[in-house]
């Protein structure tokens, strides 16, 4: 089982509940939505995930 700790949320989304938050794990990010967070995590690794958001920054999901 993973364990993940000091889940965030990106400010922009103020006290909003219509959003996603990220955990850390020692090799993993976990990722849940705010509504339900009781709901599972998707799992995904750490090197997957900065490359992620990489292609995000650099506009390469369209």
């Amino acid at each position: 089982m993973n364990s993940f700790t000091g889940w965030r949320k990106s400010r922009r989304s103020g006290t909003q509940s219509a959003c996603v938050e990220l955990g850390y794990g020692s090799d993993n990010i976990g990722i849940r939505d705010t509504k339900n967070r009781d709901g599972g995590t998707l799992v995904v690794g750490r090197a997957a995930f900065a490359g992620f958001l990489d292609a995000i920054k650099a506009d390469r999901l369209r």
